[in-house]
């Protein structure tokens, strides 16, 4: 502990079972770099170089639990095939001292299902433009097939040598999308009352915490706010949040915030990139995106700690430990995030800018982030080469 009664960002620290080398956890930001399903090279090597940079956890993103769940094709989901390589990619973050978290979920309406082949799942059905195809509702035995798929997901974690993992419940994907009245008018038990639409993801966390048993530590990324009007809300996060701290299933909270339907960039503040993201889409959408991308990608101003306000009140309602995310750029706003009471720390765009940034900052703790916030990385994970910071040369 620090003279000023906080903890030291850059100290050791307790994740439920698992002890980091630090504070710092690289957020999931999905990667692009799996093939059919499998772990490649260029995927390890995306993971190895911020382990070697210092951050405490690395996530690996995102680990669809079902083939109906993933927002790509190449999207890595937990099948036996895939052992051999998470297994190839924890060693090697291992090795460089870092812990590794896999992030588990079903992308729900977010999940592509003309590339899957698939149809996808969402509260009620719904008509998905990006990939001109139309969700299903899910059944009751859909969600209980979702909520065994995360349970199996959290053993085979275990087998391949995570540490922990991150069960994703933002950005509408499909816990989130029970979350939120506007896209839940269900009139069962998974539906109305915010206790029914927290249901799924009450049930998916309680078979997690059971099937880890211990042994890893679990997360979950809880939108606490979706950005669009009748979306969930900061309310209604909080009092989710009280929830799962009393059932016991979270080690941490990672409070996040967008739609990944209707309100992405929300979560991504800064500039823009319009151009970037229309060249990037298939022709069909390309031209939707020339025309009508400003309706769907807003513009929000950047500031360091910019979740910072909405994530206090979680604070302030929670004793479970708090990883903040949004803005995290140098000690300055990790000292900031540990005297606000918040446990851990998330960086995403940063370290896609300078994978060894926690390093730099452990030399020098006046390090400032190169990262301008042009979100250029992101049309970036449709390309072959995947999810990059377009300032740094290729190689």
């Amino acid at each position: 502990m620090t003279t000023n009664r906080h903890p030291d960002v850059l100290r050791p620290a307790k994740l439920g079972p698992v002890t980091l080398r630090n504070r710092v956890i690289k957020s999931a930001t999905y990667e692009g770099l799996a093939k059919r399903g499998m772990v490649t090279d260029e995927l390890i090597d995306f993971h190895v170089q911020p382990a070697a940079g210092g951050v405490g956890m690395t996530t690996v993103a995102y680990c669809a639990v079902s083939p109906d769940g993933r927002t790509h094709r190449d999207q890595i989901v937990w099948t036996p095939d895939a052992v051999p390589g998470l297994r190839a990619l924890t060693d090697a973050v291992h090795a460089e001292g870092a812990a590794v978290s896999a992030q588990i979920g079903h992308a729900g309406p977010v999940a592509n299902a003309k590339a899957n082949g698939l149809p996808s799942l969402a509260p009620n059905a719904r008509f998905h433009a990006t990939s001109m195809s139309i969700a299903r509702k899910a059944s009751v035995a859909d969600l209980r097939a979702v909520v065994a798929a995360h349970a199996r997901a959290t053993r085979m974690a275990i087998d391949t040598g995570f540490d922990a993992v991150e069960v994703h419940i933002g950005h509408n994907y499909l816990a989130s999308s029970f979350l939120s009245p506007r896209l839940n008018r269900r009139k069962d038990g998974y539906g109305g009352s915010l206790a029914n639409r927290a249901r799924l993801a009450r049930e998916i966390l309680r078979a997690v915490r059971e099937a880890a048993g211990g042994r890893i530590a679990v997360l979950a990324k809880l939108n606490m706010d979706d950005g669009v009007p009748g979306g969930f809300w900061l309310d209604e996060a909080v009092t989710v949040a009280r929830w799962l701290e009393r059932d016991g299933t979270v080690d941490a909270l990672e409070l996040t915030a967008g739609s990944s339907l209707e309100n992405p960039l929300y979560l991504f503040r800064g500039d823009v990139p319009m151009r970037e993201f229309a060249a990037a889409m298939p022709p069909p959408v390309r031209l939707g995106v020339r025309l009508a991308g400003r309706l769907l990608l807003r513009e929000y101003p950047y500031h360091d700690a910019y979740l910072l306000d909405s994530a206090r009140q979680v604070r302030a309602a929670v004793a479970l430990p708090l990883v903040l995310l949004g803005g995290v750029t140098g000690k300055a706003t990790m000292d900031l995030a540990m005297a606000e009471g918040f446990q851990f720390v998330a960086m995403g765009r940063a370290l896609l800018r300078e994978p060894d940034l926690v390093a730099k900052i452990e030399r020098d703790a006046g390090t400032r982030s190169l990262c301008v916030h042009c979100n250029k990385c992101m049309p970036t994970i449709y390309e072959r080469s995947g999810t990059r910071c377009v300032l740094v040369p290729r190689g």
